[in-house]
């Protein structure tokens, strides 16, 4: 499966009230729809979109709330195109599949959430790397792929 298009749809953030308490920060991504499309610039391929709905829920007493609808236009095999709408039928998406639009939804929405929730003084849905005392010397990370 090859990603060539993304978009947002919809962004709503909103801030109810003043944070009292523990903070508990819920995230839900769901596949809202998806439709078969034909785009020139593949030619005879045939693409898939996926709809989308991501949203952060700052809990108790929902304190704040991202919301974004989006798109992702995915480049698959025909027989694949065929399959993933018929198990959408039932609203089954093969786990692979899933996990990798997840993913990229993940990826997009978060940093779009971090700039956010930083505007709104709203806290950060996910912690960002911290530099302890003890780590002063290191210069190097080691990334896992």
């Amino acid at each position: 499966m090859e990603i060539v298009g993304f978009q947002f749809n919809k962004i709503n953030i909103e801030r109810f009230k003043e944070i009292k308490g523990q903070l508990k920060i819920d995230s839900n991504i769901q596949i809202d729809s998806i439709e078969k499309e034909k785009i020139e610039l593949f030619g005879e391929k045939p693409t898939l979109k996926f709809f989308f709905t991501n949203t952060i829920n700052y809990n108790p007493d929902k304190f704040a709330e991202i919301i974004f609808k989006g798109e992702i236009t995915t480049l698959l095999e025909e027989k694949q195109n065929i399959e993933i709408l018929k198990n959408w039928k039932k609203k089954k998406i093969d786990d692979q599949i899933r996990f990798r639009l997840f993913n990229f939804i993940l990826n997009r929405c978060s940093l779009k959430a971090l700039q956010l929730e930083q505007d709104l003084n709203i806290p950060l849905h996910i912690p960002l790397p911290r530099i302890n005392p003890d780590q002063q010397n290191q210069n190097t990370r080691d990334y896992v792929r």
